[in-house]
């Protein structure tokens, strides 16, 4: 019994999948896509042990195609080409059956390897696959990522966790014959981090490491367990966690346990791109115009750690922490943009106002467009009341300033230039 847990009830069908249901459901847009035969390029992407090679296969199983795949840990350019010559062999050009081949954390592929798959995916050589634990926006080429679908994969949940552990002990061939009963659940789910695998990898050692009956409490899991609660891992629980304590400090303004978090990422050997990303999210989303600065700072963090690399970078990283756990706080514009987005759904595609539409041509002008605008430098402090919102929704007021010392002075600078309008 050399194979895992994990890999004996590894699901070989639709059916037998748990989760995703917004992607494999009854109404799940890759199950429509399954269906009419018809599959794109896409990538999956989602937290580790979730499933994403899982599906990849049952993808290609259920659509009856050719299946190859690559790992980017170990793939390089030749062995891409050595594939996708034997796709071209295997499969006709833009057939329903193109061969689809996997790669599998394709974020770690260079921008040359990369490149390498462009030519297949366009001329329908290939459907690729890819599966990402990366943001793709990020990790993924633009011109590849135009080229494919991209899908999220959600995390488990604890019912899902729970029916894969019950699923191994009535269908597993050798966990199936122990006597074992689930009494407590939460410290095996705890330590799974929401990793199928690793959750199948535990279970598989309780049963192995234990006598019938197999009682499976709290107390044997983490008897049993042996975790090392300083461990970082990148790909698991703690590089979500950990981040997340890490954003949280520097939005909470203390600089004591922004630092520490830093600190057990640079150890743990985070990707120092990785941490600047969240370090520039978060200047604009929770710092915004209460200090225009931090922006200018979390992004000169970026460009600078991207050509330093480590060990130097954790300096940079360090002061640009420091100053935005100290910089004040506003989440005036995150807001205001959500606001305006959920307006946008709610009254679709109004008409823009006569006045601000452009009037290149004469039959524009005769049409009166762009006609009673008025240009806000002829007048007084270059401002002039005027309408700038679709008539439907003329006076809503999307933006708040925050309640710090720069949109303070904003407000005040609307109460004059808008008190009869916005109502600030």
């Amino acid at each position: 019994m050399n194979e895992p847990l994990a890999e004996r009830i590894r699901p070989k069908n639709l059916d037998d999948y748990i989760s995703q249901q917004h992607l494999v459901g009854k109404k799940g847009i890759l199950t429509n896509h399954i269906k009419k035969g018809i599959i794109p390029s896409l990538i999956l992407w989602g937290p580790p042990g979730i499933g994403k090679t899982t599906l990849a296969n049952i993808i290609a199983k259920e659509s009856e195609r050719p299946f190859y795949t690559l790992s980017a840990i170990s793939s390089g350019v030749k062995d891409v080409r050595e594939v996708i010559e034997k796709a071209k062999n295997s499969g006709g050009l833009f057939s329903s059956k193109n061969p689809i081949l996997f790669i599998d954390e394709i974020h770690r592929f260079s921008k040359s390897q990369q490149d390498s798959l462009l030519g297949a995916v366009e001329k329908g050589w290939i459907t690729l696959i890819g599966a990402t634990t990366e943001n793709p926006s990020f990790e993924v080429i633009p011109a590849l990522l135009s080229r494919c679908q991209v899908y999220i994969l959600n995390s488990f949940d604890k019912e899902d966790l729970i029916a894969l552990v019950d699923r191994a002990i009535k269908k597993d061939e050798f966990i199936s014959k122990r006597k074992i009963e689930l009494i407590e659940t939460d410290a095996l789910i705890r330590v799974s981090g929401g990793d199928a695998r690793k959750l199948l990898n535990v279970f598989e050692l309780l049963v192995n490491s234990s006598e019938d009956p197999v009682k499976i409490t709290d107390k044997l899991v983490l008897e049993k367990v042996q975790k090392n609660t300083v461990h970082y891992d990148k790909t698991g629980e703690q590089h979500y966690d950990i981040i997340s304590a890490f954003i949280k400090s520097i939005r909470g303004s203390d600089p004591n346990a922004a630092v520490y978090w830093l600190a057990r990422m640079i150890e743990g050997g985070e990707d120092v791109k990785f941490i600047a990303r969240r370090l520039l999210i978060l200047a604009s989303e929770d710092i915004g115009n209460a200090n225009p600065t931090a922006l200018i700072l979390a992004n000169n963090t970026f460009q600078a750690v991207s050509v330093i690399g480590h060990p130097e970078s954790r300096i940079i990283l360090s002061q640009c922490a420091v100053y935005l756990a100290n910089s004040a706080k506003s989440n005036a514009s995150y807001m205001a943009i959500g606001n305006a987005q959920e307006l946008v759904r709610k009254t679709g595609d109004l008409s823009v106002p006569l006045p601000l539409r452009n009037a290149p041509t004469k039959l524009m002008k005769d049409l009166d467009y762009g006609k009673n605008y008025k240009y806000a430098h002829n007048y007084e402090n270059n401002f002039a009341n005027q309408e700038f919102l679709p008539e439907e929704i003329s006076n809503t007021k999307l933006y708040e300033p925050g309640n710090n010392t720069r949109e303070n002075a904003f407000r005040e600078a609307l109460k004059n230039r808008w008190k009869d309008k916005y109502n600030y």
